[in-house]
């Protein structure tokens, strides 16, 4: 498997991310390890998480995904071989986001006891939080650093003026730097990367792990009307693509997957693979076929006409 550099970092991943947000979700202990042995038995190497998933969950109080990821390295006796993401500021019952020191150095000893390890390999701050400075947020993750508790550090959902200033503070101050962002970004969701967002990363050479690759499920194709929204737990935020440049989209990835024998979500994801700026998705599976599907996406190639029909109808 053809590993990336991610970012500045020293970690190479795979050019897909498995989503750990269906741990504990729609996904039970044990379907979990066999999604994630079939996944890293295929050579992909990187786990997404976060505190609170799935908080959402009734009865879940947050970190039942990092529980089951933690349980799963020490059957396999592997951490070794994984790169663990997770992600620290979301809402956890405190009633807010939260990146102050205070919090982010009690939340980091959470996570590592969940994850069963000494150390998460990135640490993302998974929200802005406006009520803490930068400067206060990055110097709590130097302290981490220079425990030994975090590798690296990066953001989730931040806009270029919100990334321009926390890289402006971590050079004018002397402290870490986000390496990596994580942001919404797939077929459909393009403006808020594709623009400054996206110049900024490749200018700074900041690593790009987009979440919602597939846009819910939308563009795996299985959601053409209101009456397919049923079809799972995740239809109701679908509703918001079936409009006709969605229906436009599902027809591009209706004809190039029709060229290459395979599935509308895996010319979505190859689709994500080869864009300049870009070095991983994340996608989740709940099921051992929709892994081994993810698994192709990562060696299918588009050709130009194929970029280019799927850029078209995207636009």
């Amino acid at each position: 498997m053809q590993k990336r550099r991610l970012g500045r970092t020293d970690l190479s991943i795979a050019p897909l991310v498995f989503g750990g947000n269906v741990f504990g979700w729609t996904a039970d202990e044990k379907t979990s390890f066999d999604l994630l042995d079939r996944f890293t038995d295929a050579g992909l190497n990187t786990i997404d998480t976060a505190d609170v998933y799935s908080r959402w969950v009734p009865g879940n109080s947050g970190g039942d995904s990092e529980t089951i990821i933690g349980k799963w390295m020490k059957a396999r006796g592997n951490r070794d071989k994984v790169v663990v993401i997770t992600k620290v500021g979301a809402d956890m019952g405190q009633g807010k986001r939260d990146l102050s020191a205070g919090y982010i150095e009690k939340a980091v000893d959470a996570s590592l006891k969940r994850l069963q390890t000494d150390v998460i390999d990135l640490y993302l701050s998974h929200w802005p939080d406006d009520a803490t400075p930068y400067e206060e947020t990055l110097g709590a993750y130097q302290k981490l650093i220079a425990a030994g508790k975090v590798r690296h550090i990066g953001a989730s959902n931040l806009d270029a003026e919100q990334l321009g200033e926390a890289l402006k503070v971590s050079q004018e101050k002397n402290l870490p730097r986000y390496d990596v962002l994580q942001p919404e970004y797939n077929l459909y969701d393009r403006p808020s990367y594709d623009g400054a967002l996206r110049d900024l990363c490749m200018a700074e050479d900041i690593g790009v792990i987009t979440y919602y690759s597939l846009a819910s499920g939308f563009l795996s194709g299985k959601y053409r009307s209101e009456a397919d929204l049923a079809k799972s737990a995740r239809g109701g935020g679908v509703k918001k693509y079936l409009d006709a440049r969605g229906l436009g989209i599902l027809a591009a990835l209706d004809a190039v997957s029709a060229r290459h024998a395979a599935t509308q979500a895996e010319v979505a994801l190859a689709w994500i693979i080869a864009r300049p700026g870009v070095t991983a998705p994340i996608a989740s599976a709940t099921s051992v076929a929709q892994v081994d599907s993810l698994i192709k996406s990562v060696s299918l190639k588009l050709d130009q006409a194929d970029i280019a029909e799927l850029d078209s109808a995207s636009a």
